[in-house]
């Protein structure tokens, strides 16, 4: 049975990026959209990535690029597969940084909220 992807996420300086782990061949993202064009990194295994209906077969490493306001969905065609949507937010503020503690190494000062005038969130 399929299953959804495993997901982490990062938001550090308008740079937004998932982490999507498909622990098993089948497993999904499910389809969405976004208002920007952004990139899926492709880092190990390989992925059928369906856009309004039209599938494509994409093999690591790959860099695959998404057209805005295109509902996409991906589909691992082999165990462990990861790949990562990396967007940039693009607008006139810096929105706040979110940032999963286990990605923090050591002797890294991540900052509470509100601290030099950039909120972070530790999730």
């Amino acid at each position: 049975m399929a299953n959804e992807a495993k997901i982490k996420l990062a938001m550090v300086s308008n740079l937004w990026i998932k982490l999507m782990t498909f622990e098993h061949a089948g497993d999904t993202n499910q389809g969405h959209e976004h208002e920007f064009d952004h990139v899926t990194l492709l880092t190990n295994g390989s992925l059928e990535v369906d856009v309004n209906g039209i599938k494509s077969t994409f093999t690591a490493p790959q860099i695959i690029y998404i057209e805005k306001k295109k509902i996409h969905t991906m589909t691992a065609l082999e165990d462990n597969t990861t790949a990562s949507c990396v967007v940039a937010i693009r607008n006139s503020e810096r929105l706040e940084d979110i940032v999963d503690p286990e990605s923090v190494p050591k002797g890294t000062n991540v900052r509470g909220p509100v601290a030099d005038g950039v909120n972070v969130t530790i999730v």
